[in-house]
């Protein structure tokens, strides 16, 4: 498809990007200056920041910022007066903030435009904890989670991807916490207008999109656990945590050999408190991760895919986490085996037949390359992007000549895009470049139905199946089995399998009609799958059990979806014991309870999957 075409076919205008209300061709920012001071009393960071932006054309004199749920005290423009307004409220984009410059500028000089303003306690970026929501239960904890649009809720500033900048920060926090950002860290002092609060500084010297922009601060202890990694957590799961992810720097090498230098210096991870609602996040020098995520070689890779070549616009989220989903899995190659990446593309490509399955097939959303013309980002957030992305890069790799050659393709895309943002035709046409000696293969590829059609990828890729095949075995064995041969199953039918694979023999029968009541029973019997602590396979086993109506597993599931908060296992699970007719309303009632404590994001999109009439709700 040509430019022109691809512009048509979704709509798409590539000069802007529809979940922002600054404009990245009039104007970019190059780096902010950020001084926050955080109030734990209030909920609310009260913040300066000074954007250093350039104009892009002659007679510049206005401006456009997103914000959301900000009060903007005032703003200045290199320290003149600047009048400011905000204009009407968008359903998920939030407030533009329209400034007035007190002169012009031409294109190409830059103007420091500073913002003094305060967050809401609502922020969708931030989550307040209280004490009691914590692990050491002394001390509040804040983090920020700004992907895919939330960074504007926490500072002004354009809020797209298309655009990234470097950035500085002086945060202020109760001297009994600990402050970390995704940014180097550059010492700190005594706070001088509060000796009872610590000035923490951080510095970022790579340009990066806003979305990367995070912050923690709480009762953090660290431990060294490589040249370039320390683990922060809270001093209760930090010994823990150091040796979760002990893998750290060798995964990191593998990479380095796979996609080239590491440029951001350090590498830390941050374990944080359970209610965070993704899996990981991939903020440079500092990922976050969840308690329940023990591989880090997703985020890891995104170091490079993400954060050095970024998608323009949340469109092309598939560039983003495609290609990072196919470096994580080279990862696993290099330090397993091809078969195990195998396996584990095998199991993607039932995340994906899930995603379209709830998605329904000919959902728009469910497109590689979705048009987001006045849709959320986090409505539009499922396995798509990943598995699809995953997918047609597999496929590419196998028309194109195997892993080594087309790995030599995704380092020299690395190394093009480096420091910037792209789209999908600007990857394809590399890719016609890169490949200029084999374009009659990739004509032959029918991109309009990868890219811009919905439902499951026009060809499945042949996977090899040796791993998988003990998992389909023993589900066949199960679904088949009649109450009479129960009692030929043995413990050792799972002893022998990895956690990997018991993960996809539970997911196997997630995809058939529920098993009997009795087979579940004796499944919890013979293999005592309750005692699993490890997330994947637990999530997979309550959801089994609720499926088949047994009543006993649906406290396990609800303690389960309300102990952490990853949405991956949350709102299935809800969902789950919400479809069992006799337990609909007992998972309400849970909700309810815990929605205080949970993520802004987590507990809307629960409340939409459970139907609970939100403004209503709200008042109660």
């Amino acid at each position: 498809l040509t430019v022109s075409s691809i512009q048509s076919v979704t709509g798409l205008n590539v000069m802007s990007d529809p979940c922002s209300f600054s404009s990245f061709t009039r104007c970019v920012t190059k780096h902010l200056n950020l001084h926050l001071h955080l109030d734990f009393d209030r909920h609310v960071i009260r913040g300066r920041v000074a954007l250093t932006v350039e104009a892009l054309e002659d007679r510049f004199s206005t401006l456009t910022l997103d914000s959301s749920d900000l009060s903007v005290v005032s703003v200045t423009a290199n320290g003149q007066p600047a009048r400011f307004s905000l204009g009407p409220k968008h359903s998920f984009k939030g407030t533009p903030l329209e400034i007035t410059l007190p002169f012009d500028l031409s294109r190409g000089q830059h103007v420091i435009v500073e913002v003094t303003y305060e967050t809401s306690p609502s922020a969708t970026a931030l989550q307040w904890l209280t004490p009691e929501q914590t692990a050491g239960k002394k001390h509040p904890y804040l983090f920020s989670q700004c992907q895919a649009h939330h960074c504007r809720s926490m500072i002004p500033c354009q809020d797209t991807p298309s655009i990234k900048h470097t950035y500085y920060a002086q945060v202020s926090v109760p001297k009994d916490l600990v402050a970390v950002m995704s940014a180097v860290r550059d010492g700190q002092e005594v706070d001088p207008q509060d000796s009872g609060r610590i000035i923490y500084r951080f510095r970022q010297t790579v340009p990066m999109p806003s979305y990367l922009i995070a912050i923690v601060a709480g009762a953090l202890e660290s431990r060294e656990i490589g040249p370039r990694t320390r683990v922060w957590s809270e001093k209760e799961f930090v010994d823990k945590a150091a040796f979760e992810f002990s893998e750290t720097e060798a995964m990191l090498k593998t990479a380095e050999e796979l996609a080239g230098p590491y440029v951001w210096g350090q590498y830390d991870v941050l374990v944080l408190p359970p209610s965070f609602p993704y899996g990981g996040m991939e903020n440079p020098c500092l990922t976050f991760a969840t308690p329940t995520v023990l591989v880090i070689a997703h985020e890891i890779s995104h170091s490079w895919t993400g954060n050095l070549v970024t998608n323009k616009t949340w469109e092309h989220f598939w560039l983003n986490e495609g290609h990072t989903v196919y470096l994580e899995r080279m990862i696993g190659r290099c330090l397993e085996s091809e078969q195990f990446r195998q396996f584990k593309a095998i199991g993607g490509w039932k995340d994906l037949q899930d995603s379209v399955n709830t998605f329904g097939a000919n959902n728009p959303l469910t497109n590689l390359v979705p048009s987001l013309q006045d849709v959320s980002p986090d409505d539009a957030f499922s396995s798509v992007p990943y598995e699809k992305g995953f997918a047609l890069l597999y496929y590419l790799e196998e028309q194109l000549g195997g892993p080594e050659v087309f790995m030599g393709f995704v380092k020299s895309y690395i190394q093009r895009f480096a420091y910037s943002s792209v789209t999908t035709e600007e990857w394809k046409n590399y890719l016609f470049a890169y490949f200029k000696d084999k374009v009659d293969i990739l004509n032959k590829v029918d991109w309009n139905a990868w890219m811009f059609t919905p439902g499951m990828p026009p060809v499945k890729p042949q996977y090899d199946t040796t791993m998988a095949d003990a998992c389909n075995a023993l589900s066949q064995k199960w679904l088949q089995a009649k109450d009479q041969d129960l009692n030929s199953f043995k413990r050792s039918d799972v002893k022998t399998l990895s956690s990997h694979q018991v993960i996809e023999f539970l997911s196997l029968l997630l995809q058939e009609d529920p098993l009997p009541l009795t087979h579940v029973k004796k499944m919890q019997e013979i293999y005592d799958l309750n005692a699993y602590m490890n997330a994947e396979i637990r999530f997979r086993w309550l959801r089994l059990c609720v499926r088949s109506r047994w009543e006993e597993a649906v406290p396990l599931a609800l303690k389960m979806a309300t102990d952490q908060g990853r949405m991956k296992f949350t709102r299935p699970l809800f969902r789950e014991v919400f479809n069992f007719e006799k337990f609909r309303d007992e998972a309400l009632r849970v909700f309810l309870a815990h929605r205080a404590g949970m993520h802004p994001v987590t507990s809307g999109l629960v409340s939409k999957d459970l139907k609970v009439d939100v403004s209503n709700a709200a008042s109660q």
